[in-house]
């Protein structure tokens, strides 16, 4: 079996981002130092983010500390943590052993733990000290924690958005800009490893939920999921009618990527390139405090994967969201 694992994927796009030529970002200001704190270091993300951002074509951002703790008992992530520490320290990032510390030491957030669980915990003292802060995916592990989020967001009057880099993908942005004319569907593959304390396409299959609903939009109104050992296969109805599918792979070579019909033509999505566009974005909202992405999107988005697990516990059956 060739089954691509969620670690083996995040090592080969982690090689794939350090190899970039950077250019500076269109929006940039003026150089002058923006700090920004990494929470979570059990990621391959948190490496390749902060190379990204310190090799001096950021408009003055620059990563400078960053607290480790992540998953307490995901092994994959345990595994990782002592690399990308070593790692980040050796770009000059400060490693500090409290978020109260790092919030002393930055203006901006980006919250990186692997595992969704403790989001909701650790994005609590950001939004309270009001420092904008981008929480990758997945935002949480259930759709009550993702919500939760984005009240304390409200509450406390602090931007926060969170993606995958597969939004940002150039083929889906051709897409979204109209290349094709209106998208009257869209199916999608992925990685479907689940862990169990996910909701089940939120561990990893959230890449192709994302990249569908950034080509389909807002609307979905009914999902119905198919699932077996070794693949799923959910679909989404949306409310002019238009359907969706995400097929999950946890055998066999797999890849994140799709195809758009539109109106004027037939598009690919996809496949995952580079982390660049999706740290542009995350400086971009550093700078202008403009969630890329809205709370009611990605909340949707959790929606849906919380429908899939309805519909799988019942067999099949079609939920509505």
């Amino acid at each position: 079996m060739k089954e691509l694992s969620r670690r083996k994927f995040l090592q080969t796009t982690a090689v794939t981002g350090l190899g970039l030529c950077l250019a500076p970002a269109s929006w940039a200001t003026p150089p002058e130092t923006r700090r920004i704190g990494i929470i979570g270091l059990d990621t391959s993300h948190s490496q390749v983010f902060t190379k990204l951002i310190n090799a001096g074509n950021s408009g003055g951002f620059q990563v400078v500390a960053a607290y480790p703790q992540g998953s307490k008992d995901i092994p994959s992530a345990l595994k990782m943590k002592p690399d990308v520490i070593d790692a980040v320290q050796k770009m000059g990032v400060e490693i500090v052993d409290s978020i109260e510390a790092l919030l002393k030491k930055v203006d901006y957030v980006l919250l990186e733990t692997n595992d969704g669980r403790p989001h909701l915990e650790q994005a609590l003292p950001v939004l309270k000290a009001q420092k904008p802060v981008f929480i990758d995916k997945p935002i949480a592990a259930s759709l009550a924690d993702a919500q939760a989020i984005f009240k304390a967001a409200r509450q406390y009057q602090t931007p926060v958005f969170s993606s995958s880099a597969l939004r940002y993908d150039a083929n889906v942005q051709k897409v979204v800009d109209g290349s094709i004319g209106k998208v009257l569907g869209a199916d999608v593959y992925t990685p479907a490893e689940i862990d169990k304390n996910h909701l089940d396409l939120a561990w990893y299959a959230i890449h192709g939920v994302e990249m569908l609903f950034t080509v389909m939009g807002p609307g979905c109104v009914s999902v119905s999921r198919t699932y077996e050992k070794d693949a799923d296969l959910v679909t989404g109805v949306w409310k002019d009618g238009r359907i969706g599918t995400v097929r999950g792979i946890r055998a066999g070579a797999t890849s994140i990527a799709g195809t758009a019909f539109g109106e004027k033509g037939i598009a690919p999505l996809g496949p995952f390139a580079t982390y660049q566009p999706l740290v542009d974005q995350i400086l971009k909202f550093f700078e202008t405090r403009q969630p890329p992405v809205s709370a009611e999107q990605t909340l949707e988005i959790f929606a849906f994967m919380h429908a899939a697990d309805q519909s799988r516990k019942q067999q099949g059956k079609r939920i509505t969201l």
